[in-house]
């Protein structure tokens, strides 16, 4: 029978995945392929995706994470700080930094700002301007985000794999 933290800690990697998941697939997919159509393309296209990434789905597993990771991290807090304690308060710094912080302080403004363009009273020189004022700065940051996420999840990894969690977490796989 699992533990009320290994069920934690398993819902935590799973969320943590998906949102690292998501941003790598952007990155490998997307991107590159927005990189080949117009400026009026690629400003709508994201403008589009912008919005509808606002939903249920994604806010569950992105601040399903903010959340999980922290109580993840406490869940594992005692008299003697263990290194699975620690993995996962790093993991919960580069997350909320690197991912979270990011995406609220850097790439969300920059979606506003796309958002509040107006495509269908722009010239074609307008619509240049907001590709370049738009472009490089979100995939830059969208890159730190992501490479942060990837981190995080590695950490996760670790302390879901980590031998004493397994040993500890899983009651069932104590030998005598």
């Amino acid at each position: 029978m699992f533990t009320f933290s290994y069920i934690i800690m398993i819902l935590t990697a799973v969320t943590t995945a998906l949102i690292s998941g998501l941003f790598y697939a952007w990155s490998c997919s997307v991107i590159p392929g927005l990189a080949r159509v117009s400026d009026s393309t690629y400003l709508e296209a994201m403008q589009q995706m912008n919005r509808a990434i606002l939903n249920p789905v994604f806010f569950l597993s992105f601040m399903g994470t903010v959340l999980l990771l922290p109580l993840c991290t406490y869940l594992q807090y005692g008299p003697v700080l263990s290194p699975l304690f620690w993995l996962l308060l790093l993991a919960s710094i580069v997350y909320l930094g690197g991912t979270f912080g990011v995406t609220m302080f850097g790439n969300v403004p920059l979606n506003n700002m796309l958002d509040a363009f107006n495509l269908s009273a722009a010239s074609v020189t307008d619509l240049a301007d907001m590709r370049i004022k738009f472009e490089q700065p979100w995939i830059y940051l969208h890159t730190i985000r992501t490479i942060a996420n990837v981190i995080a999840l590695i950490l996760v990894v670790m302390a879901c794999v980590s031998p004493t969690t397994v040993a500890e977490r899983i009651p069932l796989l104590h030998r005598p």
